[in-house]
């Protein structure tokens, strides 16, 4: 690996370690160097906070004039929360910046780059863009469609079954299977379930990982509004709760649910579409869902076309039954041409467990 690869790696490896604490931003690190050493390091930790390149160049102080300058995604040139990072590159007198993901804002790419060549930066685009990009997949997503980037999860056993034909489920694969479910909770905005997974398991859905972990957003699709005050969803407040139902929903009930401060009760239609959500979810700055049950819903998505990931946790065991449950159940998709194409990304062995991750073809 030549020298601008290997910084870029570690730069890479820094900001693997903020996927999902700076949404809506994307995860951004940079590295200082000068005299092929490290003079100053940096990531982005939260929505607000100062930029990667910020942090890094005032580590590096007066020893960033004339050194060069790696960032995992293409500095920002335009002024919001806080000021443009390409220009705080040519005041400290970077001599080159070397970037690995472009700007996936249209009406912003490019930029960055262009106001740091015009200041007689030298830039070098491209290096371990691959590896940056996985890191920001559903940032890009939701800068580019305005809606949140899509993550099915889904545990079952060598034949297809999440459940025994008696409904029991917990737990068909192991705790390691299990334990990269919550790291998936951490990363994600938010998370989304039906109301039967509500009835039946009582979830709390929130992220258990050692050391804490971030809680997303729970969100419960409950056309009655049929969700017991008791439940741990609007018993536990660690984390908001939506509800989206029907727009005829009684007013008593309602009413009783929002007493408790984090919960919102959100009406749409006379049935639930998943495109619906996904669109109010992205007006609200949720950038990444995580799609856990059960099987109707997954099949709501399925049908909507909205699925953009999936994480399969496949438990050597065989359960058989021909009423037991799949994964993606309700009406299906009818035709194989209607039918979305995903591809193979990563498959790897988690204890006992098979895990395997899909993107759907054409996702960046």
């Amino acid at each position: 690996m030549e020298r601008d690869e290997q910084y870029m790696a570690m730069a890479v490896q820094m900001a693997r370690e903020t996927v999902g604490q700076t949404s809506p931003n994307p995860s951004v690190a940079a590295i200082v160097v000068k005299d092929n050493q490290v003079v100053g390091m940096g990531v982005h930790v939260k929505a607000g906070e100062p930029h990667a390149e910020v942090h890094a160049l005032r580590m590096a102080g007066e020893k960033a004039e004339g050194a060069d300058i790696y960032v995992t995604l293409e500095p920002c040139s335009h002024h919001g929360r806080t000021p443009p990072c390409a220009e705080a590159v040519v005041k400290a007198g970077i001599r080159r910046a070397v970037t690995a993901s472009s700007d996936p804002n249209p009406k912003v790419s490019g930029r960055g780059i262009e106001m740091m060549k015009r200041q007689g930066v030298e830039v070098r685009t491209g290096v371990l863009k691959d590896e940056a990009d996985e890191l920001n997949r559903a940032f890009f997503h939701y800068i580019q469609t305005g809606e949140p980037y899509v993550r099915l999860k889904t545990a079952m056993s060598l034949d297809g079954k999440i459940a025994t034909a008696s409904g029991e489920s917990q737990w068909i694969t192991g705790d390691e299977a299990r334990q990269d479910g919550h790291r998936y909770r951490h990363q994600s905005d938010a998370i989304l379930v039906g109301i039967n997974t509500v009835m039946m398991d009582n979830p709390t859905l929130t992220t258990r990982i050692p050391g804490g972990g971030k809680h997303p957003i729970r969100l419960v699709l409950d056309t009655h509004l049929r969700i017991p005050a008791a439940s741990k969803l609007i018993q536990n407040n660690e984390s908001p709760t939506w509800i989206f139902t029907s727009a005829d929903i009684p007013d008593e009930k309602r009413l009783i649910l929002e007493e408790y401060p984090h919960v919102r009760i959100i009406p749409l239609g006379r049935t639930i579409d998943p495109t619906e959500v996904l669109r109010y979810l992205g007006k609200h700055k949720v950038t990444s869902l995580l799609v856990e049950g059960g099987a109707t819903i997954a099949d709501a998505f399925v049908r909507s076309g909205k699925v953009n990931e999936t994480i399969t946790y496949i438990a050597p065991k065989l359960i058989g039954g021909k009423e037991a449950l799949t994964p993606v159940a309700g009406r299906g998709i009818q035709q194989l041409k209607q039918v979305a194409s995903f591809e193979f990304v990563s498959t790897e062995k988690l204890g006992e467990d098979i895990k395997i991750v899909s993107i759907r073809k054409g996702e960046s």
